[in-house]
């Protein structure tokens, strides 16, 4: 009995309510596969998946799971897009839909268990291969351009992208899913952009249609850090893109954008 209160005492202490953890990496903090064994039959532990556990099932949140995914099982994948520039307070556009959508981006695979939990979440994946190419200074490491975020009371972090990166992955997405309309309310409220970490971003980010949109928006708002930006070193391709069928052309950038703008 002792020894059960101490295996208890350990995982509290390391794992938190809602925390998801991996076999391997209980093990790695020091519990044996009895231990395991055991805070799973006295359902201090559940098994939410082969090899994945968590405490307290219902406390899971999708803070909890990317923090899981970020620091326990170690992928590339960081919240980005709409949702990173929503937890940073730059996003005014309010979502009637009951499901809340998690936005991630990286190129690990998001495991299986993930899209079986029972929350009102849904997390989508998206690479980074159609914005920033492999092996390319800064983005030799694992999450380039982020920053982390608190998300509970423990000290815990998520690891989410900059601003700067954030608006670029939803350019992404400009004009399929993402409205052109959406995107300049967005950008609207982007007045303190880092104009050194903007600068980087765009010169590693390899979407010419991204980088082009960029600037288009930017322009409309004309904000203090673009007149900082060197653009010479950001290179925007050659050629005409055709973005949205029935636009107009923008001799500038080489984009056809909506007519009513």
């Amino acid at each position: 009995m002792a020894l059960n209160v101490i295996r208890r005492k350990e995982l509290y202490k390391i794992m938190p309510e809602g925390l998801i953890a991996t076999h391997k990496w209980l093990m790695e903090n020091n519990l044996t596969r009895h231990a395991i064994d055991n805070l799973v039959k006295s359902n201090q532990l559940e098994s939410i998946s082969k090899g994945i556990y968590v405490r307290n099932v219902s406390k899971i949140s999708w803070q909890s799971v990317v923090f899981s995914l970020q620091s326990i099982i170690k992928t590339d994948l960081v919240v980005g897009g709409l949702t990173s520039l929503e937890m940073q307070g730059l996003s005014h556009y309010l979502s009637f839909s009951e499901n809340k959508t998690v936005h991630l981006f990286g190129n690990d695979v998001l495991p299986e268990w993930v899209k079986n939990l029972n929350l009102n979440v849904k997390f989508v994946r998206h690479t980074t291969n159609s914005l920033f190419a492999k092996n390319s200074g800064e983005i030799g490491q694992l999450h380039p351009f982020t920053s982390e975020r608190d998300w509970d009371n423990d000290d815990r972090k998520l690891i989410v992208s900059t601003p700067e990166r954030a608006y670029l992955e939803v350019l992404v997405d400009v004009p399929q899913k993402i409205t052109f309309e959406h995107a300049n309310q967005l950008m609207q409220g982007l007045t303190t952009l880092s104009p050194r970490n903007l600068q980087k971003t765009l010169e590693w980010c390899q979407n010419v249609k991204v980088k082009r949109l960029f600037f288009w928006f930017a322009d409309r708002q004309n904000y203090v850090w673009l007149g900082k930006i060197n653009r010479e070193s950001i290179t925007l391709g050659a050629g005409n893109r055709m973005l949205i069928k029935g636009g107009k052309l923008d001799t500038k950038y080489k984009i056809t954008v909506p007519a009513w703008i």
